[in-house]
């Protein structure tokens, strides 16, 4: 089974976006792809209830519709811009839905997830993210009409900008190292994160962590083969060489996007 991996596409936030969105899905039809892994912040922001949808949201739900019946198999995973994906309003739209997506390819196990948890010094995030991201937020957002609920979008959209940026602009590597030690200890042997907008990965042995770059700046697209390799590509940078040793960074990367 081929899958394709994706993160941080941001639909809305740029002229075009979704047009471009619709070219990488023919890619991954064309390419035969039998599941796709949307890695968080699809959109600029993503409730699960319909009233928060906007135009840009509900046209690039709908291209996810037309590759799902054409028999590709759709994951979310949660990211900070992603509430509630677990709402009935997205079934149509996903195969599945959560914090984190694993598999096995090839004998390797695979886990992926968005990254937005692995800088526990950002107290202000986790907080805004444990409020918002609440039963009491749940509830709270079936109920509102339609106009003051995308309103309501749009301010967080401002807010979430802001709000853990600054711990961003540099990766903790420190941190994602000692992330990914813990998931290899577990038994991990490739983690995926998105998240921080710029590429990194380390290696311990055969196991891997990588983190992708944002397709909001590159239209970077890893592919995970059935041997479980990894080949993350960019039509503006070409394909990565993902057998480099250490830790190491995209050279086309924009670190002043907020994330």
């Amino acid at each position: 089974m081929l899958r394709a991996i994706v993160a941080d596409l941001h639909l809305g936030q740029r002229e075009d976006d979704v047009k471009a969105f619709a070219e990488t899905l023919a890619t991954v039809r064309a390419r035969g792809v039998a599941e796709l892994v949307l890695l968080g912040d699809t959109f600029k922001a993503l409730v699960g209830f319909s009233r928060f949808w906007d135009e840009p949201v509900q046209a690039g739900l709908n291209l996810v519709t037309d590759l799902r019946e054409a028999g590709v198999r759709v994951v979310m995973v949660e990211g900070n811009r992603d509430f509630f994906l677990d709402a009935p309003d997205l079934a149509p739209y996903r195969d599945s839905a959560g914090l984190a997506h694993s598999f096995v390819a090839g004998g390797r196990r695979f886990l992926c997830e968005h990254g937005d948890l692995i800088n526990h010094r950002d107290r202000l995030y986790l907080f805004w993210r444990s409020v918002a991201k609440s039963g009491v937020a749940r509830r709270w957002a079936r109920w509102l009409p339609r106009r003051l609920a995308q309103r309501i979008v749009r301010s967080a959209e401002a807010r979430l900008a802001q709000t853990n940026f600054s711990h961003r602009r540099q990766l903790p590597q420190r941190l994602l190292e000692d992330a990914a030690s813990h998931h290899f200890s577990s038994g991990v042997d490739v983690v995926v994160w998105g998240h921080f907008h710029r590429s990194w990965r380390v290696t311990a042995g055969s196991r891997e962590a990588i983190v992708l770059p944002a397709w909001l700046d590159s239209r970077a697209v890893a592919w995970v083969n059935p041997q479980g390799e990894v080949a993350v590509e960019t039509p503006a940078c070409g394909q990565f060489i993902d057998s480099a040793s250490g830790a190491w960074y995209q050279g086309c990367d924009n670190g002043d996007v907020a994330r």
